[in-house]
C-alpha cells in the first residue's frame, strides 16, 4: 500500500485518467503530500513538494522532474540541440531540427541593432525573401505569439504590433481581444525564430470522416502536424506512445503570400492556413481536425508531386514512427548534455507532448521527414477530443504500468533485460535506455 497525492486543479480530465489508471493498485488517496510513507505525488508541477522528492528518494515518486527547462523551454531546447549538433555532426537531429535563431528584446527599437550584431546571420538570410521565417515566444505556449515574416521590415512590424497592443490593453482589460494570439512583448523577452518548413506534407482529413459526416467530393491539402506523447522514466528510458494525433489547421494550406498596405508596409499573413494548434480553434472544429496518423493510411498525398496515385501507406507510417523514435533519443541526450537545466532523477517519471511537423521531399530517398517543433510538459490532453479519449485511457494505465507500479512494487518490475529499444510493450516504444550518473 502507498499513498498517492492527485491534483490537477484545471485539468480534470487529466485527474479523471490519472485516478482510473491508479485503481487496480489501490493506493491511499491523501489530500497533501506527506513524507511519512511511500509516496506518489502525481500531480500539476506546481503542487509537487519537491524538496520533499530529493530528500526521500527511497520512498517518494512524482509526475515530474524538478528541473527540465532544457527541454520545454523553446530558447533552451534550440540551445541545446545546436551544440548537440556541434559535437555529433552525424546525428539525426540535423534532418530533424529547423534553423533556429534565438533573441531576447524588450523593445521594438531594439531590433535592428541585434540584426548588426548578434542576429548578423539571420539579417544576412532576411535578404532572401523567399525564404519565411516563424516567431515565436520562448514561454508561451498554445500558438501565442506565433507570425510569419520573411523581411526586416515585416518583423519590426511584428513587434511594433505586440507593442501596440500591450498599450492599447493596458486600460481595457474587459475588452475582448481581437487577436487571440498576442503577447505582451515588454512580459516576454525571449523568442526564437525558426526557418518555415514550408513543403508539409498535406491531405484532406475529411477522407476520414468523423460524427456522421460525409467525405467530400472534392479533396484539398491541409497541414497538419503530429502529436506524440512521450513518457521519460527515472534516470533515464524515454517512450514513445504508439498512438500518434495529427492536428490540422481548421483552412486549407497555401504557401504563404506578402502583402503591403497602402503606405507599402507589409500586412500581418493569415494564419489559418499554417497554424495546426487545436486551441486556436472552435471547440467542434477542434475535434474535427484531429485523427490518429493511423487512421489517415490510404488517404491521398495533396503535396509533393501531386499524384493521384499517391497513398499514405503502412510503409511511410513506420517510417514516420521510426524517426520519431530516432529524434527523441537524440533529443534526450542533447538535454543530459546540459546537467544544469535538465537532471533526471531516479523517483521521477513525465509525460511529454512532443510537436513535430512531417515535410514532403518526393526528390528525396526518404520522401517524408520529421521536424522536431517543440517539446511541451502538462500537455493539453483535453484538446484530443472526447472521440479519442480511449488512447489517453490507455497512455496513462500504460504509464501507471511502466513508472509506478515498479517502484512501489518492485516484484512487479517489468523484466527490463528482455525491454530492448525499439520494442513496444504497454503501447510504448522504448527510445532511449541511459544510465545517468547520480548527482
Amino acid at each position: 500500500m502507498f499513498n498517492a497525492f492527485v491534483s490537477w486543479p484545471t485539468a480534470p480530465v487529466t485527474r479523471s485518467l490519472v485516478m482510473k489508471a491508479l485503481e487496480p493498485m489501490s493506493p491511499e488517496i491523501v489530500a497533501s503530500p506527506s513524507s511519512h510513507s511511500d509516496l506518489l505525488m502525481w500531480s500539476t508541477y506546481d503542487d509537487i513538494d519537491h524538496e520533499l522528492l530529493h530528500s526521500q528518494r527511497d520512498i517518494v515518486l512524482a509526475s515530474s522532474y524538478t528541473f527540465r527547462k532544457a527541454l520545454i523551454r523553446k530558447h533552451f531546447l534550440s540551445r541545446c540541440l545546436h551544440a548537440y549538433q556541434l559535437k555529433h555532426p552525424d546525428t539525426e537531429l540535423k534532418n530533424a531540427s529547423p534553423k533556429t535563431f534565438e533573441i531576447e528584446l524588450s523593445f521594438a527599437d531594439e531590433l535592428e541593432e541585434l540584426l548588426l550584431d548578434e542576429l548578423w546571420e539571420l539579417g544576412k538570410d532576411l535578404d532572401d525573401v523567399d525564404k519565411w521565417w516563424i516567431l515565436k515566444p520562448g514561454m508561451a505556449d498554445r500558438g501565442n505569439g506565433i507570425r510569419l515574416f520573411n523581411t526586416k521590415a515585416a518583423l519590426e512590424k511584428i513587434f511594433e504590433e505586440f507593442e501596440e497592443d500591450d498599450s492599447d490593453d493596458a486600460g481595457n482589460e474587459s475588452e475582448e481581444v481581437q487577436d487571440t494570439t498576442a503577447v505582451v512583448t515588454s512580459q516576454l523577452r525571449h523568442f526564437v525564430i525558426q526557418e518555415y518548413l514550408s513543403n508539409p506534407m498535406l491531405i484532406d482529413p475529411r477522407e476520414v470522416p468523423v460524427n456522421g459526416a460525409s467525405p467530400p467530393d472534392e479533396l484539398h491539402g491541409y497541414k497538419f502536424h503530429l502529436r506524440a506523447y512521450c513518457v521519460a522514466q527515472g534516470a533515464l528510458k524515454v517512450f514513445l506512445f504508439d498512438k500518434v494525433l495529427a492536428l490540422f489547421s481548421a483552412v486549407p494550406y497555401e504557401h504563404p503570400n506578402p502583402e503591403e498596405d497602402e503606405d507599402g508596409d507589409p500586412l500581418p499573413i493569415d494564419l489559418g492556413p499554417h497554424l495546426t494548434n487545436t486551441s486556436l480553434q472552435a471547440a467542434e472544429r477542434g475535434e474535427a481536425g484531429v485523427r490518429l496518423l493511423s487512421e489517415l493510411m490510404s488517404c491521398r498525398i495533396m503535396s509533393g508531386s501531386g499524384d493521384a496515385e499517391s497513398q499514405f501507406s503502412s510503409e511511410d507510417l513506420q517510417s514516420i514512427l521510426d524517426q520519431i523514435r530516432d529524434v527523441l533519443a537524440e533529443t534526450f541526450k542533447a538535454a543530459l548534455d546540459n546537467p544544469i537545466h535538465f537532471q533526471p532523477i531516479p523517483n521521477a517519471f513525465e509525460l511529454f507532448g512532443i510537436d513535430f511537423l512531417v515535410t514532403d521531399n518526393p526528390e528525396r530517398q526518404r520522401r517524408f521527414q520529421v521536424a522536431l517543433l517543440e517539446v511541451n510538459s502538462e500537455p493539453a490532453i483535453e484538446l484530443t477530443g472526447p472521440r479519442l479519449s480511449w488512447i489517453l485511457q490507455d497512455l496513462f494505465v500504460a504509464i501507471g504500468e511502466v513508472c509506478v507500479k515498479p517502484f512501489f512494487k518492485p516484484e512487479s518490475e517489468l523484466r527490463e533485460s528482455e525491454w530492448a529499444v525499439g520494442d513496444t510493450r504497454q503501447g510504448l516504444i522504448k527510445c532511449l535506455d541511459y544510465h545517468v550518473r547520480p548527482l
